[in-house]
């Protein structure tokens, strides 16, 4: 009895101590890891929130909302501004040698007719043919036929008499001959101030398109350059902006303008300008003529009652025709025209640095009899040049 109660003990002692390892293995399985050790971080310094002070607040004096002066709204606040700059003067260059200075701009009339005449003098044998080709070439040119000829016949005799020909000689003996045709003796001063009065009358007429009115403003620069003062008179009246273009023009010099109403009579703007030069003292009056009408009077007849209207107060010193270089013997057409209803005492050939010919000089002043004065030679504002002869012909042949 005693052996079977021991094993039981035994057994119930075996049993306990398989039942208390199966119970730990399980709990040893279930236990996650342990959580690594956290580090040490210093805590940044509290960002300042609205409203904390920099430093400790000091004691300042303070005003009450009486002690303060309020606007009352009786009168607004005007912000000054700087006064504009007016636009200074110009001083137009002297124009005194001013085509010598300009001389490449003929560069283009250059190898038309100079360059092509001295390279036909220089062949060997001077031929029928070869005389027929300068004849070709001074035609081409807008010489016209009749000074050709002459020119052509002046040439055969003076080479026949030279015999032998250096380059030299033949550039000295060409300039000669087409100095001699251009004009050496013909008077070119514009007429901008009579002995006996105040001021000198100057009226600028031709077609529109030829550069007439910007011809006009072109001209006050020269005399302003020349040391004159100056009024315009905007007569042009037809043309849209013509009168504010001769406006700008002589704002630019410190030169008056007399202007009137957008359609107006071109007549009484020229009556005006001329009594206003007379008041103010000025040395001259350029008056800028229509160069077309859209009314039922003819552009003639306008301009010669414009003529007589202004001789009412004094005579008209110098009748300026404007015409288009480019336009050649076309031109000569316009010219014919209104040398039958004004008096034209001088040419402005404009457009004279493009594809115009060089001779179109020589055949102007042959149909009118009157001198070329002006040219232009470019777009700049000062690139009307007085008239030289011998400057004009160096720039023809070169050098």
């Amino acid at each position: 009895m005693e052996i079977v109660i021991l094993a039981v003990v035994i057994a119930v002692v075996v049993i306990g101590a398989l039942g208390g390892l199966i119970v730990g293995s399980r709990r040893k399985k279930q236990l996650p890891p342990p959580p690594p050790a956290a580090p040490d971080i210093t805590a940044p310094p509290a960002e300042p929130h609205v409203g904390d002070e920099a430093e400790t607040p000091r004691e300042e004096p303070r005003r009450t909302i009486e002690e303060v002066d309020l606007p009352d709204g009786s009168a607004p606040v005007v912000v000054e501004e700087p006064p504009a700059e007016a636009p200074g003067i110009e001083i137009p260059e002297p124009t005194a040698g001013r085509l010598v200075r300009l001389r490449t701009r003929l560069s283009r009339s250059q190898n038309a007719l100079g360059k092509g005449l001295l390279t036909l003098l220089s062949r060997e044998h001077l031929d029928e043919d070869t005389w027929e080709e300068i004849e070709d070439t001074l035609i081409t040119a807008d010489v016209g036929v009749q000074p050709t000829q002459e020119l052509v016949e002046r040439l055969r005799e003076r080479v026949k008499v030279l015999g032998t020909r250096t380059t030299e000689e033949l550039r000295t003996l060409l300039r000669e001959e087409l100095v001699t045709l251009v004009g050496r003796d013909m008077d070119r001063a514009v007429k901008t101030e009579p002995e006996d009065r105040k001021p000198g009358i100057v009226m600028v007429v031709g077609v529109n398109g030829t550069g007439k009115t910007t011809t006009t403003g072109k001209l006050a620069r020269v005399l302003v350059a020349d040391g004159q003062s100056v009024v315009l008179g905007a007569a042009d009246t037809f043309r849209a902006a013509a009168a504010d273009q001769l406006q700008t023009w002589g704002e630019r010099v410190g030169a008056h303008t007399v202007r009137g109403p957008e359609g107006g009579d071109p007549a009484s703007v020229a009556f005006d300008a001329v009594k206003e030069g007379k008041e103010m003292g000025a040395n001259v009056v350029l008056i800028d003529t229509a160069g077309r009408l859209h009314t039922k009077t003819g552009l003639m007849d306008e301009l010669g009652k414009v003529k007589r209207v202004v001789e009412k107060q004094a005579p008209v010193d110098e009748v300026l025709l404007v015409l288009d270089a480019t336009t050649g013997q076309n031109g000569l057409v316009q010219a014919r025209v209104f040398a039958e209803v004004v008096n034209i005492t001088g040419i402005v050939l404009t457009k004279l640095d493009g594809t115009a010919k060089g001779g179109i000089v020589v055949a102007v002043q042959r149909e009118l009899g009157v001198p070329v004065k002006l040219i232009g030679l470019g777009e700049g504002a000062d690139d009307l040049a007085p008239f030289e002869p011998e400057a004009f012909v160096d720039a023809l042949i070169g050098e």
